[in-house]
């Protein structure tokens, strides 16, 4: 049995917060093999990245107090790389949770037996700004909070500047989960004052799966020294081998996926840099929305809470109606979607990142105007 696809299930759009649609020429980068101790690779593609990347972090300077350690894995493992490895023995982290991404920092930092306190502000709303005040001026415990800043379980864009001022009032740090926004919403990371923001490869910045990077201010990478939980998650090990041996990793680098993005990080740049991108998506958002509420389907936040990355809409009520059904009449028409994920309302999701233009959401509003089967008589 073949285990290449034949055409008959290639070329989707994948409407999805990652794994995303790339181009052809991200894919075709990764036809070339790299030795992983190489200059050519190691000086020559792993240290343009993070230089890229420190740039992409810092647009109205300050990027020479910041820094970027790549590390392979999923985003899951970016982040418990950081909180394993950021917070000392006597340590409190304040996790904002709103969505599956911030329960799943709850459960890392239980697994790790992090000291920690759970702000649950439900899978549909914003963080209380006042109320994350009024905890960090009773706690004198809490020195860093986490946040997600774009909740991809329903597609919210949480208020990063405003807890990251917070943060900067109180004297806390702040870790970001940036994984469906970094590349793709505009971000200043030395006016934040954010010491560790988290993405991954296969978002925004539209590479593949593979690795994930971690941008820190340089005094607080400093501190990660002989606090990690763990070997291969050891943040700082890991960044002190890519500082000071001119990119190396410390274990066997994706070699063909630090090609994709560095070619992803190209295309970026061509397309006119993250503000370009995110006029992009913003575009891709807006006109899927309209185009659903056209179409009778209804969103699960009100517009003022969506980010341009992924928006979650109610499933019909029709007792005809199951996603499995309208799933597969839409991949029959090469568009894949999201199933929902939040715990109290029957949705699903679609997404604008990746390589998708508004003429692609056009293709798909017409497909899911002849996918309503659930209509017809």
């Amino acid at each position: 049995m073949s285990l290449i696809p034949d055409a008959k299930t290639q070329d989707y759009l994948l409407l999805t917060p990652g794994p995303l649609s790339t181009t052809r020429s991200v894919r075709a980068a990764m036809l070339y093999d790299s030795c992983t101790w190489d200059d050519d690779y190691n000086l020559g593609v792993v240290e343009p990245v993070r230089a890229e990347l420190v740039r992409l972090a810092a647009p109205n300077g300050g990027g020479d107090n910041y820094t970027v350690a790549l590390l392979q894995g999923s985003g899951s493992y970016v982040v418990e790389s950081v909180l394993g490895s950021a917070l000392a023995g006597r340590d409190k982290l304040l996790i904002v949770n709103n969505g599956a991404y911030g329960s799943r920092m709850v459960e890392i930092a239980r697994v790790l037996g992090l000291h920690y306190v759970e702000m649950d502000c439900g899978e549909t709303s914003a963080p209380n700004l006042a109320a994350m005040a009024r905890l960090l001026e009773s706690d004198a415990g809490i020195s860093h909070v986490a946040m997600v800043h774009c909740e991809t379980t329903t597609g919210m864009l949480n208020p990063l500047e405003e807890v990251a001022a917070l943060c900067r009032r109180h004297g806390r740090e702040l870790i970001v989960d940036a994984m469906s926004s970094f590349g793709g919403v505009p971000m200043d990371v030395p006016a934040l004052g954010a010491s560790f923001v988290i993405s991954s490869a296969n978002k925004c910045i539209q590479g593949v799966p593979g690795f994930g990077f971690v941008i820190a201010r340089r005094d607080a990478m400093a501190r990660c020294q002989g606090r990690a939980r763990s070997l291969a998650l050891d943040l700082y090990a890991q960044w002190h081998a890519m500082e000071t041996q001119h990119g190396k990793w410390r274990f066997t680098s994706p070699t063909h996926t630090v090609l994709a993005f560095a070619q992803a990080l190209r295309e970026l740049d061509a397309e006119g840099g993250v503000a370009a991108r995110y006029q992009r998506y913003r575009q891709n958002q807006r006109k899927l929305v309209n185009g659903m509420r056209e179409l009778g389907f209804d969103t699960l936040l009100p517009d003022a809470q969506h980010s341009p990355v992924i928006t979650a809409f109610h499933s019909p009520s029709h007792p005809d109606y199951q996603f499995k059904r309208f799933y597969q009449l839409l991949k029959d028409k090469r568009f894949v979607i999201y199933p929902g994920k939040v715990s109290r309302a029957d949705c699903f999701r679609i997404g604008n990142i990746g390589d998708v233009s508004p003429a692609d959401v056009d293709r798909l509003l017409t497909a899911i105007a002849a996918s309503r089967y659930w209509l017809r008589d």
